[in-house]
């Protein structure tokens, strides 16, 4: 027999007859006769004494699956065995004791098999608890369906969403929660999915909790035994309303972006990050006379003009490889044959689909040339403009010899001849007055000649203090004929960005222009200083106690040459005419304030 059979006799247990099984279970040292306790193999203490307690009171009595430890060889560590152990008292006629049959039948295949399906079944357990609170924390609705299509389990996030209490039939309420206009395509969709016996994808509206329909995606797979067919359907419901109202506003917006590019009168594309075109609008088919095929993915470089579609193209190379902008003003060929001058920009954008290149072509053909024409005509009045400045300086030096003549010619008569008029002397002032004049008109002229071609002077750093020091000591003379008192001040903005000869003529014209219209009852009293404006701009103000002016408007007066409103002062009427030019050429402009009889403030904006 395959399991293993022996007697025990008396209440020592000594050993009687033992099958080659039971023999090899003891261990195969088991002399007839001995007490069992003497060679007890792998029977356990605690065994031991349950044969003995079976033999005294003579009931049976069986051990199921219990674990000894055998060993396979002497070399080998012991390997757990299971039995099922049956200890059967022996009696003789008389129901007296005799002692125990044992059978042990080797259960170990079957033992761990059976350990091995409970842990399993642990782990079943386990897995599917964990399973379970995944599925019922994750932000979707699961479910599962039987083959019939009817529901087996959903989670409790079916009843959070449609606020349905649990006790509601879930079968007949779901189809009821689907919007009208989705009910049916979802209905025979889950069902052909189901007859088919593959899984379904697909989008639909539910009713939420407050009644407001909401779009949600829903997905399942079948639960294959092969080769049956499906025995059931698992799947997921997720919420995607705000994905798809995104989606469709991005689709909108790019229709509508599309709109206004085939709507733009210019030539506009995108290209991808390595340079090449993917779009173009419809206003490139029309001006180019091709299609987006025949342009292919560098068309805009194969419509420029042969010579420049080189440069071109490294240019577009350099700016992909570094994404720096792209501009350059390049001859483009329209669909007559015509190369018109186009402006092409493009500018990189970088997103989370990666960079994009989006550019334009703007035909600037009609003011490239306008342009050109303007150029042209502005060459020419500069080159005018130049031939009148040097021919009024030529001219104002060249009667300055005529006027040295006339002079000494006076002077002569004056020494030599001899007149009998009584108002000789008046008449004779009256021509000296005129000849100074004249002189003075001839310097006043080259000044201004000079001064205008010293508009474009480059700026540097100036002392303002140290400069109008400079042009007072010009006019020492002036100021002690006329005892002028000058006060400068310039502590709140001591230094100025500006031309050098640019400032000496501003602050020599205005300096001067104090003195010279001077009231004739009080000593010319002159203020300069440097404030800073509200905006954080330098100004100069010049103050003088003279004779006054009228002016149209005191924050913007209009100086023109030769105008005076003091003929019987010497002067030519170009100062403040120059003085204004220099200041507007520079990016200011020249307020005054004047009461006739009191006095002048000049208030210089170097800048606006």
């Amino acid at each position: 027999m395959p399991a293993g059979i022996g007697t025990l006799l008396g209440p020592e247990l000594r050993f009687g007859f033992l099958n080659e099984a039971m023999q090899n279970l003891l261990g195969g040292t088991t002399p007839a006769g001995e007490p069992l306790t003497a060679y007890p193999g792998p029977l356990t203490t605690d065994l031991l004494e349950v044969m003995k307690q079976v033999y005294e009171a003579g009931r049976p009595f069986v051990a199921k699956a219990y674990p000894l430890l055998l060993p396979i060889s002497e070399e080998e560590e012991k390997i757990r065995h299971y039995f099922d152990l049956t200890l059967e008292p022996l009696q003789d006629d008389d129901d007296q004791p005799l002692g125990l049959l044992v059978f042990a039948v080797d259960v170990t295949a079957q033992e761990e098999a059976r350990q091995r399906a409970h842990e399993l079944s642990l782990e079943t357990r386990r897995l599917d608890a964990r399973l379970r609170v995944l599925t019922e924390t994750a932000p979707q609705i699961t479910f599962s369906l039987n083959a019939d299509g009817r529901f087996e389990y959903v989670s409790p996030q079916w009843y959070y969403f449609t606020g349905q209490p649990p006790t509601a039939d879930l079968n007949a309420i779901w189809p009821l929660l689907i919007h009208p206009d989705d009910r049916l395509r979802v209905l025979y969709q889950s069902d052909t999915a189901r007859t088919m016996g593959v899984g379904w994808n697909y989008e639909y509206r539910l009713r939420r909790h407050d009644g407001q329909y909401r779009w949600m995606l829903s997905r399942a797979l079948p639960e294959l035994h092969a080769p049956d067919k499906p025995v059931s359907w698992h799947g997921a419901v997720t919420e995607v309303h705000d994905q798809r109202e995104l989606s469709e506003a991005l689709r909108r917006g790019e229709a509508e972006l599309r709109f206004l590019a085939d709507s733009i009168p210019q030539l506009i594309w995108t290209a991808s990050r390595v340079g090449f075109i993917e779009y173009y609008n419809k206003h490139t088919a029309e001006y180019t006379g091709l299609s987006e095929q025949e342009l292919g993915p560098t068309g805009w470089i194969a419509l420029l003009e042969t010579a420049e579609q080189a440069p071109a193209a490294r240019r577009w190379v350099q700016c992909v490889a570094t994404g720096e902008d792209f501009e350059g003003l390049y001859q483009m060929r329209r669909h007559d044959g015509q190369f018109r001058w186009h402006i092409i920009r493009a500018r990189q954008l970088t997103d989370s689909n990666g960079p994009r290149w989006f550019g334009a072509c703007t035909d600037v053909d009609d003011q490239h040339r306008l342009r050109e024409v303007l150029q042209t005509q502005y060459d020419e009045l500069a080159r005018t403009n130049r031939d009148l400045d040097t021919f009024v300086y030529t001219a104002s030096h060249d009667l300055k010899q005529p006027l040295f003549n006339l002079r000494g010619l006076f002077d002569e008569l004056r020494r030599t001849a001899t007149f009998h008029d009584a108002e000789q002397d008046i008449l004779l002032q009256m021509v000296d007055e005129a000849l100074g004049q004249l002189d003075g008109t001839l310097q006043e002229l080259a000044a201004t000649v000079q001064d205008q071609r010293e508009l474009a002077a480059p700026t540097e750093e100036l002392d303002l203090r140290s400069v109008a020091e400079e042009v007072l000591l010009g006019l020492r003379a002036q100021v002690q004929e006329t005892q002028a008192v000058v006060e400068l001040d310039m502590a709140a903005s001591p230094t100025l960005l500006y031309g050098r000869a640019n400032l000496r003529s501003v602050l020599h014209n205005l300096l001067s222009n104090a003195i010279k219209f001077a009231h004739p009852e009080r000593a010319p009293h002159i203020v300069a200083r440097s404030q800073v404006s509200d905006t954080g701009q330098p100004l100069l103000i010049v103050q003088d106690n003279g004779l006054g002016m009228s002016i149209s408007s005191e924050s913007d007066p209009m100086f023109h040459t030769f105008e005076r409103q003091h003929p019987h002062v010497v002067g030519a009427g170009v100062g403040l005419y120059l003085v204004q030019r220099i200041i507007n050429s520079r990016g200011g402009h020249l307020a005054v304030t004047s009461t006739l009889g009191e006095g002048t403030t000049f208030t210089v904006h170097w800048f606006e």
